[in-house]
């Protein structure tokens, strides 16, 4: 025996309706305790007694008596009827009466009544829950205790294609493939044992009769329970989803491109990213192929023609079955490929099923598949500004739908977003080569031998950041032996940074020529900053990117003969020196201001190199970068140069080990050089007096040192130098003369005196007596010039050691 519980919201549950018998005459024959406390008549009163006299008001007899009728001929009925209560009043009733039988002994009608609000209320929830069942469109089943299908609404039946009959007794899941049935049953179970509902739970549906296609179903789940607690089964409400959150999808694949794709201006890592974002969202497999000409910012011609590039993969993980194509390799594709056809006509392509040949087919053609079970294929060219820039190919292989024309605007959509940040990492790229071709162009190419130090140096261009920086370099030959070092820092990054540099090296070379002492280099330098910003504010050139100021300099000279070097700066960090054994210390210098700002003088100082000391000069990019602190930067090139190794080259390396990260974010330029001091014995000088027999003197004092040195080939035209320029001395200067030799890579005669007076080449007239000194010099040797002192000038010459040019 199974004992059930009556529903408190069940008005003709036994304690809630009034039971009333009737004979077929009318007559009261039977009344319940509840018919007596909705009607106020007691048992006595109305048993035996006709129910039309006791029940009934005169008004509404016609209507009871209507009702009656219909009740005879139809063997029941059920309504509402106004019934009067004992004290008078009229109470609304609904009524069922059902036909009995006697045996042959006539008839009875048997009554049930429950007041008539109850009974609407009860017919509009049996309403509602006949409504879940045969029209709302939400699906609903109830499960039982075993987990079986009890029933289901038709909604279920129009979502799987099954009719709503075959579900009774069915198990929980029986339709479902294996992975997703497994799920459907664990959450029956949990709901069933837990009683905690589930709503809102998001479930992936795939029918065995149907496994291709997969669905979305929103599921809410809750217990039912009957009035004493007793389990009954479970209720879900099963809403499909599919077509919602395909759009929900696809909108937050649009989201995801424009938050993920494009963070780098670097046009294979954009590649990576587009076909990271299609896997596993709308693809199972996803390949980027770019044409050659993009991935070196190339602008891209309509006449498609070679091979593409492949800079993007991504994959579920399935095996390839031909020769891959590796990122970054050339890939070939047949003409009668997809792929080809897209790049050639720019349409895109949907294959939404493959015939079985065609992974072979295509393999043939130079267009692999990934996976053996590719099913499904979307291609769509990346086009940007009416140009194709390459190529993006689907494949689906694990999931079992296959691709939709929803699908194909979708990746069309997405193509063209990736496309033009692409474009835009193309066109930077292409920038950034133009650049780094005019700053590669512009820097020396090679340092020059000369015997004042030992030099080594690295230059490393910034590898992020909106583009190449305007540092530079230069060691730049002098007279007198003497070399000077320059390191420069262009603020700004660009080819307009680029350009600045090559004007202010260029302008360094020039005031180098001249023989400047660096404090005067750098005003002049600052000077011509000054005039470039004039014109070209002049002309309206405003923008920041295009001004031609904010530059940093530090100029140093060095002289092997007397190990003097004198350095000045523009704002520029300042040098550090290595003495030879091995102490480390930044010089002291004034900072002065960065050249184009004018204001304050700059200042240079003088300072003792012992030989083999280290002078490192060096830009921002050593110390600066941006997760290291300047102080800090400082400390560890101090620490890194205070361990000198064996090889400069070695020390160069270290600093850059020890400083310079593996991708830079700002241009590097490292300058070390060793001094190196020319011996005695290659040095020659002598104070001679202001007088025409200076000028024998002269030739004798150099013929015998060339004698001395083992160059008597360079006797006759050095003897004819030193006259020349001895003479010249006491003719047009004045004061005591100084000659010297300098035995180096060449043969150097200095010729100094007190006065600044400048010697002027000229070419003589066929009646001049005289002017033909310098002129002779000039032919007699590679490069001559006069450089400028506190206490005079100096006119120096050199000679290669092999013999006179010609």
């Amino acid at each position: 025996m199974t004992e059930l519980s009556e529903s408190q919201d069940d008005p003709f549950a036994l304690h809630l309706a009034a039971l009333v018998v009737l004979d077929d005459r009318g007559t009261v024959v039977g009344w319940s305790r509840r018919a007596q406390e909705l009607l106020g008549h007691p048992d006595t009163a109305v048993i035996g007694r006709p129910a039309f006299e006791v029940l009934v008001d005169p008004r509404d007899l016609p209507a009871v008596t209507e009702a009656a009728a219909k009740c005879r001929r139809a063997g029941g009925w059920f309504g509402v009827l106004t019934l009067r209560h004992r004290d008078g009043q009229l109470v609304e009733l609904g009524l069922r009466a059902h036909e009995l039988s006697r045996g042959g002994r006539g008839r009875e009608w048997f009554l049930a009544g429950a007041l008539a609000g109850d009974v609407l209320e009860w017919q509009r929830d049996r309403a509602v829950l006949d409504g879940l069942y045969r029209q709302c469109p939400i699906g609903l089943v109830i499960h039982g205790p075993d987990q079986r299908i009890l029933r289901v609404n038709r909604a279920i039946e129009r979502f799987s294609g099954v009719p709503a009959a075959d579900f009774r007794g069915m198990s929980t899941g029986r339709m479902l493939l294996s992975d997703d049935a497994r799920k459907a049953v664990d959450r029956v179970r949990q709901v069933m044992q837990t009683g905690r509902p589930l709503v809102y739970s998001e479930q992936f549906v795939r029918l065995e009769q149907d496994p291709a296609r997969e669905r979305v179903a929103l599921v809410s789940s809750f217990r039912m329970e009957d009035p004493s607690g007793r389990v009954l089964g479970v209720a879900e409400m099963i809403e499909d989803i599919t077509d919602r959150h395909r759009a929900q999808r696809r909108l937050a694949l649009l989201d995801q491109v424009g938050s993920r794709i494009g963070t780098t201006l670097d046009v294979a890592e954009t590649a990576r990213e587009l076909a990271e974002v299609m896997v596993p969202h709308l693809a199972d497999h996803a390949s980027v192929d770019l044409l050659q000409a993009v991935t070196r910012g190339e602008e891209p011609t309509r006449a498609v023609a070679g091979p593409v590039v492949r800079l993007g993969t991504c994959s579920v993980g399935a095996q390839q079955p031909g020769p891959p194509h590796p990122e970054g390799e050339p890939v070939q594709f047949g003409p009668d490929t997809p792929q080809a056809g897209c790049l050639a006509e720019g349409r895109p392509v949907l294959e939404p099923v493959l015939p079985p040949d065609w992974v072979a087919a295509a393999g043939r053609q130079g267009a692999q598949a990934p996976d053996l079970g590719a099913h499904s294929l979307i291609v769509v060219p990346l086009a940007a500004r009416g140009l194709v820039l390459g190529v993006m190919t689907l494949w689906r292989s694990r999931r079992p739908d296959a691709f939709e024309t929803d699908d194909l605007t979708l990746a069309q959509e997405l193509g063209s977003r990736a496309a033009v940040a692409i474009d835009n990492a193309r066109r930077f790229t292409q920038q950034q080569q133009t650049a780094f071709t005019l700053q590669s162009s512009l820097l020396p190419r090679a340092v020059p031998d000369q015997s004042a130090v030992e030099v080594a140096l690295r230059y490393l261009p910034a590898s992020a950041g909106p583009g190449l920086g305007g540092d530079w370099f230069d060691v730049i030959p002098l007279s007198g032996a003497r070399v000077a070092l320059v390191v420069g820092d262009v603020v700004g990054r660009g080819i307009h940074a680029a350009a600045t540099m090559g004007r202010l090296r260029t302008a360094v070379h020039t005031l180098a020529s001249l023989d400047l002492e660096p404090d005067e280099v750098l005003s002049r330098l600052d000077d011509l900053v000054n005039l470039l910003a004039v014109e070209q504010e002049a002309v309206g050139e405003r923008p920041v990117g295009e001004q031609v100021v904010g530059a940093t300099c530090l100029y140093a000279v060095y002289d092997p003969v007397s190990g003097r070097c004198s350095v000045a700066r523009a704002g520029h960090p300042p040098p550090v020196v290595t003495a030879p054994d091995g102490q480390v210390a930044l010089l002291d210098l004034p900072a002065g201001p960065p050249l184009g700002l004018g204001g304050l003088p700059f200042e240079a100082r003088d300072i003792e190199l012992a030989e083999g000391s280290l002078l490192c000069l060096y830009t921002n990019g050593i110390i600066g970068e941006r997760h290291i602190d300047a102080d800090v930067g400082l400390t560890k090139l101090c620490a890194a140069l205070a361990r000198p190794a064996g090889a400069l080259e070695r020390t160069c390396q270290a600093v850059v080990d020890a400083l310079v990260p593996s991708r830079p974010s700002d241009d590097v330029v490292l300058l070390i050089a060793r001094t190196r001091v020319l011996p005695p014995d290659s040095v020659a000088s002598w104070r001679l007096p202001p007088e025409p027999a200076s000028a024998g003197r002269a030739r004798a004092l150099a013929s015998a040192k060339l004698s001395e040195w083992g160059l008597e080939h360079l006797a006759f035209t050095t003897e004819l130098i030193a006259s020349e320029l001895v003479t010249n001395v006491y003719r047009y200067a004045g004061g005591p003369v100084t000659l010297r030799l300098i035995r180096e890579q060449c043969l150097v005669c200095e010729v100094s005196d007190t006065s600044h007076t400048s010697p002027h080449l000229r070419r003589a007239r066929t009646t001049d007596e005289g002017g033909r000194g310098l002129f002779l010099v000039a032919q007699m040797t590679e490069r001559w010039g006069t450089r400028y002192t506190r206490e005079g000038k100096t006119v120096w010459t050199e000679q290669p050691l092999t013999g006179t040019p010609v």
